[in-house]
């Protein structure tokens, strides 16, 4: 208080809107700046990150190429893959082959490491600019990691771990995941903000099969210095050696409990 003025004290204020809604006399006013798209400014169609792992592509991103040439065929769009890293240029081609109409190229030597603030800052960029419908990503370690924060930079909504998509009569996308510790499935839309944001968990897709005759578009992407600059410096990578195996991605996977035993008795 000032002179028995309320007074906000920028330092400590945090935005939060909490201010607004405990004034009974509004007279106080708050709006946060957006950066969303609105749904008549959406024009670029569906897209899909592609996630570049060591020298391939995560299934995965496949899989989703798949489910977005089903929706972009539904709506009479493209659809977009886009790739980030180092040396990553020459999946472009399988990314067309198995479905892509385009292909946008972030080959980078500072993107070499993943890094969530990167990626996000990066794609967020692209999407701003080029104005995607529908954004799609893999529900994996690295697409839980940035995806989030790509939503929440373009002020949109993001579903995660769906396990089906549609497009309703009206055009907006249906993002049907469980709910409820998987008691129900919930059917989500973002009908007001684009672009619309989901992940799909690997092997919930089929992908297309592979076509070597299909032709599409490559665009190298050029990014101005400040969109790869990070807090975090990655001294190594280490890739894991052995182990058992990722079971998210396995065909089939045999399990069992204390009762066995041993493992002579699988």
């Amino acid at each position: 208080m000032v002179d028995g003025i309320a007074v906000i004290d920028h330092d400590l204020c945090i935005l939060c809107g909490a201010c607004v809604e405990a004034c009974h006399f509004d007279a106080i006013e708050f709006e946060k700046p957006s950066t969303a798209v609105t749904h008549d400014d959406a024009t670029g169609g569906v897209w899909v990150f592609c996630e570049a792992v060591g020298e391939k592509i995560h299934e995965v991103s496949y899989e989703l190429i798949g489910e977005g040439r089903k929706l972009a065929d539904g709506k009479g769009v493209k659809v977009t893959a886009v790739v980030i890293g180092q040396n990553v240029a020459g999946h472009a081609k399988a990314l067309i082959e198995h479905g892509a109409d385009c292909v946008r190229v972030v080959d980078n030597d500072e993107c070499k490491y993943f890094q969530d603030d990167v990626y996000a800052r990066v794609l967020a960029n692209l999407i701003q600019r080029e104005k995607p419908e529908i954004v799609l990503a893999g529900a994996t370690l690295m697409g839980r990691a940035f995806f989030p924060r790509v939503a929440a930079e373009l002020g949109t909504g993001l579903t995660a771990d769906c396990t089906a998509l549609a497009i309703d009569n009206e055009g907006h996308l249906v993002q049907t995941r469980p709910a409820f510790g998987g008691n129900i499935m919930a059917n989500i839309m973002c009908p007001s903000r684009r672009p619309q944001m989901s992940t799909v968990g690997p092997r919930v897709m089929r992908p297309m099969e592979k076509d070597a005759s299909r032709k599409g578009e490559i665009i190298r992407e050029e990014l101005s210095p400040e969109l790869l600059e990070s807090r975090v410096v990655v001294e190594e990578s280490i890739e894991e050696e052995g182990g058992a195996g990722n079971v998210g991605i396995a065909d089939i996977v045999v399990s069992g409990g204390g009762g066995l035993g041993r493992k002579e008795n699988f």
